[in-house]
């Protein structure tokens, strides 16, 4: 095992324009009358901004604005204004109780930034949202928000079904050949055939029972002259719309979507809450089956396998050569997807890498004692600017002190002016000096604490992602394998793995600048690589010993040359079951026993 620190990410880019963020000053008259000027709180953030190097665009200044209610005041709208026109992209204030002390406020200015994809900073509470840590905050604030819009939404929502029971419009328009009937008030009672749009969609049916095509019918519709209730042309979506939804064979579906609120996207609600109406039908069930039979055999039919995912360790797997490794888009039935090199025709199964790559995750967060060096170097780090902040503070006071004394000698007759110029002037100067340093000391602490938090977020987690490992989905290894793996190198007869946490995120796509390289060089870089056999360890393959029936299993297994998803089809399980009982986390339930001994082929209590 090799340690290797470096101070520089692979993926800075010379290119990246600069964040543009705006600060947000709100600063009480109380506030300030203990020392805490508005002033300070624009350095502080301003500091932090450059060693970010961020551009600070604009500022927000609400000095002596009561914190009950901003959301209407005019520096509020300008800056909502900025975040919506992508003129910046974060805001940087010194705590959320300086943004709004309104709950409400604080729910609607999250769910704004976050809908622009745009950043809220907090120094106090270390809260940057662009990070993994801060998006926990998001997190948090649209669980609350979405809490008080279930409790709107849900007292709205329980009526729907009994209206619908009750064949009680629900609002919308009349589903196309049918139209809504009135009362006296003007209001939506009931649906009746519309006597210009049921015969077209009478017409629809029968064209698709005699023609089979839905573009076909589509096409012979626009050249007759139909056109739909806006004006436009049919088209092959809007014929089978009309074709598979039964009411044109008199039963409505209702209460069987759910908005979303999204962009008016929604879904389907299971069918236990559909509810079916009776209405006049416009086509026979005889015609309606007769078209849907040919419509589910057409689909069934043209059903296409779906493009596999994005496979794991895509994008980190190279070959000795040097080249990038992929895996085909073709694989052969039965056989599993293998990484290639299609220069030097190196190759290694996913599976095998997988299982390898499982083993060294556990060396690299767990035995090898990388992440628990790294945790206390970090928190060193942040205790020593601590402590200087306190130093530099302490200092200012005690010049503050003197200077006062001064003041009240010179301003009694006790020192003359002579005097009290040549002993004032340079403590009045020292104190200047100090006062630019603390903003820019605290801007430093938030700097380290905001990204120190962010990497804490991850690996916080460090012990329990070897053993969650086996039951993650695709999508959540990839982003294990994204944040922590910077390369994997294939070679003849071992791999290596170069293992990588640092503060800044490698996707984070930007060039160190002098300032930043303040802050960065002195955090510490968690970087190791690992070189391993390229075949599986034997502890991996054959059980030394067969103590568990998951040992037996999964001896049965290799020499079968099966993967655990084959023979959790045979067992009728999950493949996270095989895998919980080939590495001893779990043990078959009895009613397996006989299917297992029929897939061993023998008896192992023997």
């Amino acid at each position: 095992m090799i340690l290797v620190l470096r101070t520089k990410s692979k993926a800075f880019n010379l290119m990246e324009t600069k964040k543009k963020v705006g600060i947000w000053i709100r600063v009480s008259t109380e506030d300030q009358a203990k020392g805490e000027s508005p002033e300070h709180h624009e350095k502080r953030a301003s500091y932090y901004a450059k060693a970010k190097e961020w551009e600070v665009i604009k500022v927000y200044n609400l000095r002596g604005v009561s914190g009950k209610s901003v959301m209407d005041h005019p520096e509020t709208k300008r800056m909502l204004a900025d975040v919506q026109n992508k003129r910046i992209t974060g805001l940087i204030f010194s705590k959320l109780a300086r943004l709004t002390r309104n709950l409400k406020e604080l729910l609607d200015f999250s769910e704004i930034f976050q809908e622009h994809n745009a950043s809220m900073i907090s120094l106090g509470e270390s809260i940057d949202t662009s990070t993994p840590a801060g998006r926990l905050f998001y997190a948090m604030i649209a669980a609350m928000a979405q809490w008080e819009r279930e409790e709107i939404a849900g007292r709205v929502a329980a009526s729907v079904p009994i209206r619908a029971k009750l064949g009680k419009p629900l609002g919308g328009a009349a589903p196309f050949g049918y139209r809504w009937l009135t009362n006296g008030d003007g209001k939506a009672t009931k649906l009746a055939i519309d006597e210009h749009e049921a015969p077209i969609r009478k017409f629809i049916f029968e064209l698709f029972s005699k023609h089979k095509r839905k573009k076909t019918v589509a096409g012979m519709l626009t050249k007759k002259g139909y056109r739909t209730r806006n004006g436009s042309k049919f088209s092959d979506t809007t014929i089978d719309r009309l074709l598979t939804d039964p009411i044109a064979k008199g039963t409505r579906r209702v209460n069987y979507t759910k908005s979303l609120g999204v962009n008016k996207k929604w879904e389907i609600k299971p069918e236990s809450d559909w509810v079916y109406n009776d209405v006049p039908p416009i086509v026979s069930d005889d015609l309606w089956n007769a078209c849907n039979t040919i419509i589910d055999e057409q689909r069934k039919k043209n059903k296409r396998k779906p493009r596999g995912a994005k496979r794991l360790f895509a994008g980190l797997v190279y070959c000795h050569c040097g080249t990038k490794m992929y895996v085909s888009s073709y694989i052969p039935k039965g056989l599993s997807p293998n990484y290639k090199c299609e220069k030097c025709k190196n190759k290694i199964a996913l599976d095998d890498l997988e299982e390898i790559y499982y083993v060294e995750l556990q060396t690299f967060l767990i035995n090898g004692g990388h992440i628990e060096e790294y945790l206390k170097k970090a928190d060193s780090l942040v205790y020593d600017k601590a402590e200087l902040l306190s130093s530099h503070t302490n200092e200012k006071e005690k010049l503050e002190k003197e200077m006062d004394r001064l003041v009240k000698l010179h301003s009694e007759g006790e020192l003359p002016t002579k005097g009290f110029n040549k002993h004032y002037n340079p403590l009045f100067e020292q104190a200047e000096q100090i006062e630019l340093q603390i903003p820019e000391i605290q801007a430093e602490i938030d700097f380290l604490k905001i990204e120190y938090l962010s990497g804490d977020q991850v690996l916080k987690e460090a012990h329990t992602i070897y053993d969650r490992w086996p039951k993650l989905e695709l999508h959540e290894k990839q982003l294990i394998t994204e944040d922590l793996t910077e390369k994997i190198t294939i070679g003849s007869d071992e791999i290596q793995f170069e293992f990588n946490y640092t503060p800044v995120p490698r996707s984070s796509n930007k060039t160190l600048t002098k300032e930043q390289h303040n802050n960065m060089d002195a955090l510490p870089f968690c970087k190791i690589t690992l070189n391993t056999l390229k075949s599986p360890p034997r502890s991996l393959l054959y059980p030394i010993e067969l103590n568990t029936l998951g040992d037996h299993i999964r001896k049965r297994r290799l020499e079968l040359g099966l993967l655990q998803r084959d023979v959790a089809k045979i067992m009728g399980v999950c493949e996270d079951t095989i895998t919980g009982w080939e590495t001893g986390r779990s043990n078959p339930s009895k009613r397996l026993i006989g299917s297992i001994i029929k897939f061993l082929n023998y008896n192992p209590f023997d």
